[in-house]
Formats: structure tokens, C-alpha cells, sequence
């Protein structure tokens, strides 16, 4: 199981077919068109995490996967962990006021996205720009760890920050242990990746803890959206909606739906089941 996802492939075709085990893959990512990603398409059975790897997989890997073997598993969420009551500890919250002092009062709004071109900083530092214009006493929070790959794009979007006045009001707080903490403090949480994401899993996590969020609607996130939030959904590129939408949600958040579908027992049994019926008894 530890080998080389085409290793293990090859070494499955190769045993006799009644000594084979049982070839079940799970398609995580909207992962590159290739010969290579193809051996994700390959299992007996195929989980998608939603429903838009679900069409990406029969859009790009047909020959390889028939619909009847992929069965959509939305990954999922710990309620024991995330939950609209949760409330960080005192000893938390006193050393984040001690950190943060410049905050304040302020409404928080957060992205928690790692410093890659995709994850739409740019359009969230501009988010943020144009909701203080509005008169809004909004603080941007960009949550995700720095790649020393990627230093470059790291100090560009500070230079940005910078250039847009808003050094005193948008903060950049690399890796963090403890992101179910910060967005139970956020007054919104943000999602603008410029591709689709084949999940979004941050979305459903701010969701659970009863925080609004808003995001571009596409992929995966954009289902979440559909089935817990409708009110957070907007056209993917369009900044001057995102503001129209977290404006709205400072002022009136609006409900947020349960999901026993997006709940982590729920994935958990979904996936047993489908191994009990692959193999053809209980495991």
C-alpha cells in the first residue's frame, strides 16, 4: 500500500485474477490530464470526494472509469470539533489578544489558503481594500503556511498589502495549528481560489462552526455552497460580488443548513459500506 500509485497498479495486473486484492482508489484532486493520473481512474471502484471530481473524472478519464464504478463520497467534517457553539479556551483567547492587539473590535474576515497563485490572495487583498472603502472596520486574515519555494510570491503579496494601504489592516499569519480557533473568531471566512477545488474542506469547517463564508462557486466548494449556504455563493473571478456578499453577511448573516452528508461518521460508513460490498462480506 506504501508503493508508487502506478507500482501498485502493475503489480495488481500482474498477480493471477483470484489472488489479486481488491483495487479501490480514491480521487482527491482535480489532478493534471495524464497517462500518470489515469491509474486513479483505474480501481475496481472509484470514490470521488464530490461531485465535481465526479464529472471531471468522466470528462477526462472515460476510457478508463464507466460511471457505475465511481461512487461520490464527500469527505467530511468532525462535529465533535466543529460546531456553532465551539468557543476557543481562555488561555487561547488571552494569548491571542496579546498577539494581536491591533485588532481589536475590528470584524475579522478570513482566508485560509497556503501562499499559492491559485488560493486568490490577490483578489482577497482587494476584498479587504474595498470593504474599508465602504466604511467597513474589517481586518484581513491570511491564514497558510509560506512554501521557501514560493518567497517570491510571499513578498509580492506583502508589497501588495502594501501599495494598498492596508499594512495596518491585514495581517499575514503564516502556518497555524490552530485554524478551527481563529475562524470561530472570524466574522466571515473567504474562499477565491481561481480554479475549482475538488473539495473545500476550510469552507465546510467555517460552516460547521456557524461562520458565514462566502466564495467563488465553483467545484467542489461550489456544491457546499448549493447544499449549506446559497447566500455565500458568488460567480468565480467576480470581486464586487464577493464585497457585496461579506457585506451582507457582516450585516445579516443568514442561516446555515446541517448536512449529515458533509459529517465525518457519515464518510466513514459510506466508505465502509462500499469496501463491504467490493469484497462481499464485512470487514
Amino acid at each position: 500500500s506504501r508503493l508508487p500509485g502506478w507500482v501498485a497498479y502493475l503489480a495488481w495486473r500482474r498477480l493471477p485474477p483470484e489472488l489479486r486484492p481488491r483495487f479501490i482508489t480514491t480521487v482527491h484532486g482535480l489532478y493534471s490530464v495524464s497517462r500518470y493520473s489515469s491509474v486513479m481512474a483505474r480501481g475496481e471502484r472509484v470514490i470521488a470526494v464530490s461531485n465535481a471530481v465526479r464529472d471531471y473524472l468522466l470528462h477526462h478519464y472515460r476510457q478508463w472509469v464507466a460511471p457505475e464504478r465511481i461512487t461520490v463520497i464527500p469527505r467530511g467534517v468532525d462535529t465533535a470539533r466543529y460546531f456553532p457553539d465551539f468557543r476557543p479556551g481562555e488561555a487561547w483567547i488571552a494569548r491571542w489578544k496579546a498577539e494581536n492587539p491591533a485588532l481589536g473590535e475590528k470584524h475579522l474576515v478570513t482566508l485560509p489558503a497556503r501562499l499559492t497563485r491559485l488560493k486568490g490572495h490577490y483578489d482577497f487583498i482587494e476584498l479587504v481594500a474595498r470593504l474599508r472603502e465602504r466604511g467597513h472596520d474589517v481586518h484581513g486574515l491570511i491564514v497558510g503556511g509560506e512554501d521557501p519555494r514560493r518567497a517570491r510570491y510571499a513578498r509580492s503579496l506583502r508589497d501588495a498589502i502594501g501599495q494598498r494601504g492596508l499594512s495596518s489592516h491585514l495581517s499575514m499569519l503564516g502556518h497555524r495549528d490552530d485554524l478551527r480557533e481563529i475562524l470561530s473568531r472570524s466574522h466571515v471566512a473567504v474562499s477565491l481560489s481561481a480554479k475549482p477545488e475538488s473539495f473545500g474542506r476550510t469552507v465546510l469547517e467555517a460552516l460547521a462552526l456557524g461562520i458565514p463564508t462566502i466564495g467563488y462557486a465553483h467545484g467542489g466548494v461550489g456544491e457546499i455552497f448549493e447544499r449549506l449556504f446559497p447566500a455565500g455563493a458568488v460567480p468565480p473571478g467576480d470581486v464586487a460580488a464577493a464585497v457585496d456578499a461579506v457585506e451582507l453577511a457582516l450585516a445579516e448573516p443568514g442561516p446555515i443548513a446541517c448536512a449529515p452528508e458533509y459529517e465525518i461518521a457519515q464518510m466513514l460508513c459510506a466508505t465502509l459500506r462500499l469496501y463491504e460490498q467490493v469484497v462481499g462480506h464485512a470487514v
